[in-house]
């Protein structure tokens, strides 16, 4: 499974993770609902069950991923400060390229 991370986002998510009471926790991108060919993404910080897949990124961010789940293969996590702050959960891989 892949997942990708911009540099805004990786930036507020190396601050949340290095809060202390987030010590050994992982971040977690889950599917809130899914509807026809593609999905609505959530995300928290949890501890790794066997349900999860360990997803490695390139900003050095690990993420869960809960196993077999193919709209998660490929999902990107990325941080907006214009129009509306906040995180952005999209995957390029099933044609979701944002909210309708």
């Amino acid at each position: 499974m892949k997942c990708k991370i911009t540099r805004n986002a990786a930036n507020v998510l190396r601050r949340e993770l290095d809060k202390p009471e987030n010590a050994g926790k992982k971040l977690r991108v889950f599917v809130t609902h899914s509807h026809g060919d593609h999905a609505h993404y959530g995300m928290d910080m949890g501890e790794q069950t066997d349900k999860d897949e360990l997803v490695s990124t390139d900003k050095e961010i690990d993420v869960l991923l809960a196993k077999g789940d193919e709209f998660l293969d490929g999902v990107k996590i990325d941080y907006l400060y214009f129009p509306q702050e906040g995180f952005v959960i999209t995957n390029p891989s099933k044609g979701n390229h944002g909210e309708h």
